[in-house]
């Protein structure tokens, strides 16, 4: 005997969509200490973590920016404008 979803509603899905929501929002809610990246640190062990990551993202577009400064600055050396009034 085979069952199928014949004429009754979508309850059990709309409510295990609810509750997933619910779920997320009760997640969005938790402090910092209840997160899972954050289990087990205390307050200062994480400004250390996020402060270091802070710094670390920091470097890497200061080196990002002086090489593409950098890269500018010998693509315009090579292009010399010359004004044709001048003469």
């Amino acid at each position: 005997m085979e069952f199928t979803q014949g004429s009754g509603g979508n309850q059990r899905e709309l409510a295990r969509e609810k509750h997933l929501k619910k779920q997320l929002e009760q997640k969005k809610k938790a402090g910092a200490g209840a997160r899972e990246a954050n289990a087990g640190l205390s307050t200062e062990a994480r400004l250390n973590r996020d402060a270091e990551v802070m710094r670390l993202k920091q470097e890497k577009a200061a080196a990002k920016k002086a090489a593409e400064e950098a890269a500018k600055a010998a693509e315009a050396s090579k292009v010399k404008k010359i004004d044709p009034l001048k003469m």
